[in-house]
């Protein structure tokens, strides 16, 4: 099973491109993975909130929205799943979601359950986290995901026997990045599980990218930063 972690740029308040960026890669790698990978919301941007409810309601998406729908049809056109972190809005209220896209249908939606992706102080009611983590069955292997600070706050949660997805959007400079960040977000997610595949987005937070695959707290392989690229992992294998 051939996961693709994607880092490729992402405009933040420009899904069109958003999107046009997650059709390149599928083309890319049509018959190559099974599974494309984006980071935490990744569809909008994760700095494309003003914490203002009434503009933010409009950048949200519901899961039956139009973009979310291309997806889907572009999953049964190139053969492919997705999973990408976006920006849910679900009645009035708001996540930091990931949502997992296979054959034109939703396999599976996880809200963050950690508040670290909205500024808190700001926010109101609208703005939520979820409460439930849960596996996910894909082709036979057993997998749960995590959004970003997830596995800071909540690592008990998390812990499990199979495979962990982990798309965040982390801002450190590529020199932090290779001094201690990477090791000490390798050693983290050993807390949870033996492999565990991180995805992070280039963007002007700036977000560097760098998308990697840890296993036993040790960094396996992980893409060079500010370098759009994809990393393909075979069943927590690296195969480039």
């Amino acid at each position: 099973m051939k996961f693709g972690l994607v880092s490729y740029e992402c405009r933040n308040k420009d899904i069109p491109f958003n999107l046009s960026q997650m059709e390149r890669a599928m083309q890319q790698m049509q018959g190559k993975v099974d599974m494309l990978c984006f980071g935490e919301a990744y569809l909008q941007g994760l700095d494309s909130l003003t914490w203002d409810y009434t503009v933010d309601k409009n950048m949200a998406m519901e899961r039956d929205s139009e973009p979310i729908q291309q997806i889907c049809r572009w999953t049964e056109q190139y053969g492919m799943a997705l999973l990408t972190g976006y920006i849910e809005r679900d009645g009035e209220k708001l996540y930091s979601s990931c949502i997992v896209i296979e054959n034109g249908q939703i396999l599976h939606n996880y809200r963050r359950i950690s508040r670290g992706w909205k500024v808190y102080w700001k926010t109101d009611e609208h703005y939520q986290e979820g409460s439930t983590v849960e596996p996910f069955n894909f082709h036979g292997i057993q997998i749960t995901l995590a959004l970003c600070g997830d596995l800071w706050d909540y690592p008990e949660r998390f812990r499990t026997d199979h495979l962990l997805l982990w798309p965040v959007s982390v801002n450190f400079s590529p020199e932090d990045w290779e001094r201690e960040e990477l090791d000490a977000y390798a050693r983290q997610a050993a807390l949870v599980a033996e492999h565990v595949l991180m995805i992070n987005p280039i963007d002007d937070a700036p977000t560097h990218g760098g998308s990697a695959y840890f296993s036993g707290g040790k960094v396996i392989s992980h893409l060079p930063y500010d370098l759009e690229d994809i990393l393909i992992v075979d069943q927590g294998h690296p195969a480039l």
